[in-house]
């Protein structure tokens, strides 16, 4: 018969099947999600949202990684199985094996290098979030003098990078990571400038920066106000951290800095009032929403 000929064959891909099968169980063992012990709600730091990113990527990387050979195998393996069987030999099948597997090595060198890239992005974006992250934890006091931080807090279609209540106001902060360009003699040009609805860096312009920044500050008031009932000032902060930010045609909505300095900042920008009820109705508020983040992670399918 045949189909044997070509059904056979695919004995000697058993032990192929069996190490990606051990590679996916692998994969799926890998959670680095951590609980609280008091109530098992995922705990959040700086740039959770980006740490849980980088996990993603990384379990790309060890998939592509591993199952790479393998299937990179598959085609030879199957093609030697062929020459064991098949009573004439055909040297354009033989052909067809060997390039696949070189379609499939190209492929899986493009994937991983493709991984590489995203790692390099997403932990310099990291790294950015957990400095301001650390510049905003300087803002943390006894309850005499509350000052509050919260990281990721999922709005309706997008994550605020941080939000800071304070006795006078909150501040909506977001952060955006940019690489310094060189210029041609080979120094670092690390200056940009900001217009009211776009960011003149050197070499290239950016308007959604600023975008997001008044989405998030927008959205933050509005549901301050439809679902609690609180009508607070809340004012937009861009940092781009290591830039040096053109003051000379600086517009304050949002406010744009480099980071540095970013809590006395805070402090000594001053909006309004807030009542010590309205205070605690926010701080209460804005912990139930930054629970959803972690409950929202948990049902999201996989990049």
């Amino acid at each position: 018969m045949a189909w044997l000929e070509y059904l056979l064959p695919l004995i000697f891909l058993t032990p192929l099947g069996a190490i990606a099968v051990i590679v996916l169980i692998l994969r799926n063992l890998h959670d680095t999600q951590v609980r609280s012990p008091f109530d098992a709600q995922p705990l959040h730091g700086p740039g959770q949202a980006l740490r849980n990113r980088l996990d993603r990527i990384f379990s790309s990387l060890f998939l592509n990684g591993a199952l790479g050979p393998i299937l990179v195998l598959t085609p030879l393996v199957y093609g030697m199985g062929r020459m064991l069987f098949a009573p004439h030999q055909n040297w354009l099948e033989w052909a067809i094996y060997g390039l696949l597997s070189t379609l499939l090595v190209i492929l899986f060198g493009f994937l991983l290098m493709l991984d590489y890239q995203r790692i390099r992005r997403v932990k310099f974006g990291l790294a950015c979030e957990l400095a301001v992250g650390q510049e905003l934890a300087r803002l943390i006091r006894p309850e005499t003098h509350p000052y509050f931080v919260f990281h990721d807090i999922p709005a309706d279609t997008f994550t605020i990078d941080h939000v800071v209540v304070t006795p006078h106001g909150l501040f909506v902060i977001e952060t955006r990571a940019r690489t310094h360009p060189l210029d041609a003699t080979g120094e670092s040009m690390h200056t940009v400038a900001v217009e009211r609805e776009r960011l003149r860096f050197p070499g290239w312009s950016e308007r959604q920066p600023l975008r997001k920044t008044r989405q998030a500050t927008t959205w933050l008031r509005q549901w301050l106000i439809r679902e609690h009932g609180v009508d607070v000032p809340v004012r937009g902060v861009l940092v781009l951290p290591d830039w040096d930010i053109n003051r000379e045609q600086l517009f304050d909505d949002p406010l744009v800095v480099n980071g540095e300095g970013l809590a006395q900042l805070l402090i000594d920008t001053p909006m309004g009032e807030l009542d010590d009820e309205d205070h605690t109705r926010i701080g209460r508020a804005l912990t139930e929403r930054a629970a959803l983040q972690g409950k929202r992670h948990l049902y999201r399918p996989s990049a």
